[in-house]
């Protein structure tokens, strides 16, 4: 709906308050009349594409949720991060969204988005890996969620600050060489084994 695309527009642009109903109507090519006619105020334009965005990330076309489903994690990281970057990048405005309600709503319209997303994430790795197929597969007392959930966030943010912020290589590092590091930490860990690091304490 056209509506909805300048809404967009404006709101990742211009912020909530500083985009008027008339700008919107006039984005989109009609009278602010007709804008009233389906959408009775500007809340409900913005928490209708936040619904929107809501929905768009839950489906298995999203290529995020397509690496998922093939596999990427816990064995293809840098995969699933060139998917986390694909759907950063075609949703930038979407994404944007997000600060604005932090910004100008204390994040009260995501809020219920983010409280329900652990749930999310366990009804996939039920799907995917029945029983514990991919508990076994890792490292004692890790939690496969609480790691899905980490590598989600840690490879979502980072490109989150590239493409809205505008921050390229922000680890010092080139992305691919980044991408890898950071898969590198979430599959092997940051520290030595106590064992090794024993070892080596006797050896010096």
């Amino acid at each position: 709906m056209a509506i909805l695309q300048a809404a967009l527009h404006l709101f990742s642009r211009q912020g909530y308050r500083g985009t008027s109903i008339r700008e919107i109507a006039t984005e989109a090519g009609l009278s602010t009349g007709n804008v009233y006619h389906h959408f009775p105020d500007k809340e409900t334009l913005f928490t209708t594409l936040l619904t929107q965005y809501w929905e768009d990330i839950d489906s298995p076309e999203l290529p995020f949720n397509k690496a998922l489903a093939a596999g990427a994690f816990p064995d293809d990281l840098e995969a699933l991060a060139r998917a986390a970057e694909q759907t950063i990048r075609d949703h930038r405005s979407y994404v944007a969204l997000i600060y604005v309600d932090v910004v100008e709503f204390e994040g009260n319209h995501i809020r219920k988005f983010y409280s329900e997303m652990s749930g999310r994430f366990a009804r996939f790795l039920e799907a995917k890996y029945p029983g514990d197929a991919l508990k076994e597969r890792m490292a004692p007392g890790f939690d496969p969620r609480t790691a899905l959930m980490m590598a989600s966030r840690i490879f979502l943010q980072y490109f989150a600050v590239e493409v809205l912020f505008g921050v390229p290589e922000q680890f010092g590092l080139p992305t691919s060489v980044a991408l890898r590091e950071m898969a590198g930490i979430l599959h092997k860990g940051m520290l030595l084994p106590a064992a090794g690091k024993a070892a080596k304490g006797r050896k010096a």
